[in-house]
């Protein structure tokens, strides 16, 4: 990452959604490396474990871990429960955690649709919701939430959490925008194709194209920390994402579509 100044953060206790894979990963790494406290909150407690224990090691930070399947109904207040008993003071969040699935939407048993919606949608903005209003009252903290570059258009095969991802990506815009009198920056963060865990939890195999766009995680984990350290209320991770986005504001929806069932299923 850049050698711009991190020192905001320093000391502070960040909480990771998603914390045991892909992006998860890097931010921890990110910020574990300029001295940032942290909570790592998914399901797989073995791995965070692991993970948390490197993290002391290379960096000297307090780690704490909270396996829990934050797709379940009330995983957010659990969550903010137990951190409360802990004393804890959660002043970054990064809401992280949130998963894909590739097919068309009669064809998904409508099950895994609605975990994934409870996921990325209902979780992620309780979670917001809960850290965000102890942060307004402390008038101080910082929430990135994690959307994707396909949060800009509909998206055959991925309708669902292309759906998902527009709230996240509209929800984040307008947080910005009634948090920031507050004291409180909400950036939302929107990678494209990333070298993560997604596809294989989607069931999808890339196409040829996709693999050719795709971003390393690195990158976009610390694109997504620099906008939130400048105040951003979005940014896009990659020149050619960025050029994605802004095309479509040169076609019409149907021809958006159209070219995203072809990158996407070619």
């Amino acid at each position: 990452m850049s050698k711009e100044p991190m020192n905001s953060f320093a000391g502070k206790w960040a909480l990771i959604t998603g914390a045991s894979s892909g992006l998860g990963l890097e931010f921890a790494d990110l910020l574990a490396a300029q001295k940032v406290n942290l909570v790592l909150a998914a399901r797989r407690q073995e791995s965070m474990e692991q993970l948390a224990s490197d993290l002391r090691r290379k960096y000297a930070v307090d780690v704490l871990v909270e396996a829990i399947d934050l797709a379940s109904p009330g995983a957010a207040s659990r969550l903010k429960g137990s951190l409360d008993e802990k004393s804890v003071t959660v002043d970054i969040l990064l809401n992280n955690a949130g998963y894909g699935l590739h097919g068309d939407l009669l064809e998904t048993p409508i099950e895994r649709t609605a975990n994934m919606i409870q996921l990325n949608i209902t979780t992620l903005t309780e979670l917001t919701y809960l850290f965000g209003r102890d942060m307004a009252e402390r008038r101080s903290g910082h929430i990135l939430l994690v959307a994707s570059l396909m949060a800009f258009q509909a998206v055959p095969s991925y309708a669902a959490y292309a759906a998902t991802k527009a709230y996240v990506l509209a929800l984040g815009e307008a947080v910005h925008d009634e948090l920031r009198p507050h004291g409180v920056v909400v950036t939302t963060l929107c990678p494209g194709h990333t070298a993560t865990g997604f596809d294989a939890a989607a069931g999808a195999t890339p196409s040829a194209l996709l693999r050719l766009l795709t971003m390393k995680p690195r990158p976009v984990a610390e694109s997504g920390i620099r906008a939130l350290l400048r105040g951003k209320a979005m940014v896009i991770s990659g020149l050619s994402n960025k050029l994605a986005a802004f095309s479509n504001r040169l076609t019409t929806r149907s021809m958006q579509r159209a070219t995203l069932k072809r990158i996407v299923d070619a």
